[in-house]
């Protein structure tokens, strides 16, 4: 079965796929980054380090600490973090109608037995 894995290359070694698309999800689900990356088997430092990738990746945060609270404190996504979440998603889904169109050209053509 074909399916659609989709990544935005932004030039100069800045990409925006899956990964940090689920990464940003679990912190927006969470309101933590160590919790999105334990979610992910990631280390905090890798969940650390990708987020701060993903605040630099527009030019805007999509990130933004969240200080103090009875449990310490924590992250969430921005408006933009959002809005980029939810257009990647768009995306998304529109190369999977187009998939859907087109699947007969991608069907296996391997023979069983």
């Amino acid at each position: 079965m074909a399916v659609v894995s989709l990544r935005i290359d932004l030039g100069e070694e800045r990409r925006f796929g899956p990964g940090k698309a689920r990464l940003l999800e679990l912190i927006r689900d969470t309101g933590s980054i160590s919790a999105a990356g334990r979610a992910l088997g990631m280390s905090y430092r890798r969940a650390w380090l990708l987020t701060d990738e993903l605040n630099q990746l527009l030019g805007q945060r999509l990130v933004e600490p969240q200080h103090g609270g009875a449990k310490g404190g924590g992250a969430r996504i921005t408006q933009a973090g959002t809005a980029v979440l939810e257009a990647y998603r768009r995306i998304e889904a529109a190369a999977d109608v187009a998939l859907e169109k087109e699947k007969k050209l991608f069907r296996s053509s391997r023979k069983n037995g």
